[in-house]
């Protein structure tokens, strides 16, 4: 912790990315829990909110190519400040389904809502290495993590009482608000030479206006790099059960336990805490891990993570069911931290826009998929049922994940994240 306090003490970039960071993301969680608790109201069954979950997911993956393409080429500073504005506008929008009720306007402002999204999150990932310093980038990735499954946690309990107590009106307002104060923060963000953009070789004329050949040719560059081809499948390993887990929370907090929207903001909350806590634990032992340790520990936390929420889906207990989804996602943070470690370290700043909106649209690909065959499935299955199913899909990553090291298909990549040679230069702290 004390780590955490230096970082956001000495340097004023990642002070201000932070902060907008922790307001747009209790935001967010806002909207979710407001928008399936509405979900699920309008219907009553799973196949709402995975209406609105693949409302989200379809833009999220069509949008991932362009963001980026245009990360790598243009100001990402800038890049993401529109994202904020977009988003925040269209939060305002979400208001409108309150008066006018109706599933389709929720699929339509979440699909708006998704469409700017990856142009945000892809090039946050993609500033890390340029507002921090070789010594800085474990614990700002750490931090970055651990403050988003911090941020889960109070804006899913946050968000289910708000909804509760003062209505849907004020959950969708705060979310507006808080990306307008996001954008605020990353303009004040400042770098020598005044901008954010990749270091990169001159595009040609055909790479201008054919911009699909640039995207492909970053697809060439994560298959030539087995390392960051194994951490793409890791992640749509993943999202074979982690879809159908999306939908899962809402209708265990509404169907099974009986909790309302409360009750999804706590099973929500309770996964934030075993992020969390996952996060402080990958923050303290990946120094220490050789590359072999660490991927090693990788397949351990898949094969937790998904016993882990097979037991959940099974428990009578609230209570028991609570500390088993805090378990299931404490592993998953242990992996995603030191995963994320690996490609700040390895993957080319010419490419890093590409590579990290590939893996967020793989993910949301799976994801998309996942949470289809979970909601049909709901109309005639059991959410327990389908919990099982998802938490073995999703432990069936380490064995895939275990077969590569088997077989010496995992190689450490040579360092080009970072500059080998930088020497720490400390940010003024005003």
């Amino acid at each position: 912790m004390a780590g955490f306090a230096r970082l956001l003490k000495e340097n004023r970039n990642y002070r201000y990315t932070w902060l907008g960071q922790v307001v747009s993301e209790i935001g967010d969680h806002f909207n979710n829990i407001a928008v399936f608790s509405l979900a699920v109201q309008y219907a009553g069954g799973g196949m709402v909110v995975t209406g609105v979950l693949l409302a989200r997911a379809i833009p999220a993956i069509l949008a991932g190519p362009l963001a980026g393409v245009l990360l790598d080429r243009m100001d990402r500073k800038k890049i993401m400040i529109a994202s904020d504005l977009i988003r925040g506008a269209v939060a305002l929008s979400f208001i409108t389904a309150i008066t006018s009720p109706s599933a389709k306007m929720l699929y339509l402002l979440s699909a708006a809502l998704m469409l700017a999204s990856p142009f945000f999150t892809s090039g946050r990932a993609s500033i890390l290495p340029a507002i921090t310093t070789r010594e800085q980038l474990h614990t700002a990735n750490s931090l970055t993590q651990t403050t988003q499954w911090t941020t889960l946690t109070i804006g899913t309990m946050a968000g289910g009482m708000s909804v509760s107590s003062l209505g849907y009106q004020w959950a969708f307002f705060i979310n507006a608000m808080s990306f307008f104060v996001s954008a605020w923060c990353i303009s004040r963000l400042r770098v020598p030479g005044g901008g954010f953009t990749a270091k990169r070789k001159a595009l040609t004329e055909n790479e201008i206006a054919r911009p699909w050949h640039e995207y492909v040719e970053g697809l060439r560059y994560m298959r030539s790099v087995p390392l960051l081809t194994g951490i793409a499948m890791l992640a749509v390993g993943w999202a074979t059960g982690g879809g159908a887990a999306q939908i899962l929370f809402s209708l265990f907090g509404e169907q099974v336990f009986h909790r309302g929207a409360a009750g999804i903001g706590i099973i929500w909350g309770c996964a934030g805490i075993g992020l969390l806590l996952g996060g402080l634990v990958a923050h303290r032992m990946g120094p220490k891990l050789s590359f072999t340790g660490y991927k090693r520990t990788v397949a351990v936390c898949y094969l937790i993570h998904g016993g882990a929420y097979v037991v959940f889906s099974q428990m009578r207990s609230f209570t028991w069911a609570l500390v088993f989804i805090a378990l299931s996602r404490a592993a998953v943070a242990v992996s995603s931290v030191l995963n994320f470690g690996q490609l700040l370290r390895h993957v080319s700043d010419e490419y890093r826009g590409r590579v990290f909106s590939t893996l967020e649209t793989l993910t949301w690909g799976m994801m998309m998929l996942s949470m289809t065959g979970a909601g049909v499935a709901s109309e005639t299955q059991s959410p327990r049922t389908i919990g099982v199913w998802s938490g073995v899909l999703s432990s069936m990553t380490a064995f895939y994940w275990l077969a590569l090291e088997w077989k010496g298909r995992l190689p450490e990549p040579p360092v080009e994240g970072v500059d080998p040679d930088e020497v720490e230069v400390h940010e003024p702290t005003v």
